[in-house]
């Protein structure tokens, strides 16, 4: 069987030269202290023409995300270190070093470190734009600190941004 080569773009062409793709160096982004957690926004939709929005978070042992959905965005995790456990709608799925976690527009879903050091996860944004929150309500961090946990104050103040976000609350709720 043969196979013929479709035809070649010549040197002249913009796609070999092109340069729009975005290194993000590892030390690249931008960090913030939300609720506990140490996130940096490593791209945003800004940078993606909306496309995409990335996360890396450090979350301390306990802490994470109560269970909600996003009105706008899908979410998909990537565990870097540590355990995690997974909400996934009425589910509870443990995850470690390698495991991927897929969320669609509109799922229950949230995470909490189950182990006993601070833990590691990517956060993809899909399309980008929700990296937002971290940016607009995350605190700079203070060299040589640990992230402060956030009390009941605080999280009173982010149920308007999180409107604005389109992401619903659905954690368990006491009897």
């Amino acid at each position: 069987m043969t196979f013929g080569l479709p035809a070649i773009p010549d040197k002249d062409d913009p796609r070999w030269t092109r340069k729009d793709g975005i290194f993000v160096p590892r030390t690249g982004g931008t960090t913030k202290w939300v609720i506990g957690d140490t996130t940096t926004v490593k791209i945003s939709a800004a940078q993606t023409n909306g496309a995409l929005g990335v996360l890396e978070s450090s979350v301390p042992p306990g802490g994470g995300a109560v269970p909600h959905a996003h009105g706008r965005e899908d979410e998909a995790f990537y565990v870097l270190s540590g355990d995690f456990e997974f909400v996934n709608g009425d589910q509870v799925i443990s995850a470690g070093p390698g495991d991927f976690f897929f969320v669609p527009q509109g799922n229950r879903h949230g995470f909490t470190n189950t182990g006993a050091l601070p833990a590691k996860l990517l956060t993809f944004l899909l399309p980008g734009g929700h990296e937002r929150f971290w940016l607009d309500n995350g605190v700079d961090p203070e060299p040589g600190k640990p992230a402060p946990v956030w009390g009941p104050e605080n999280f009173a103040a982010l149920i308007p941004e999180l409107t604005k976000h389109q992401v619903t609350l659905l954690p368990q709720q006491e009897l």
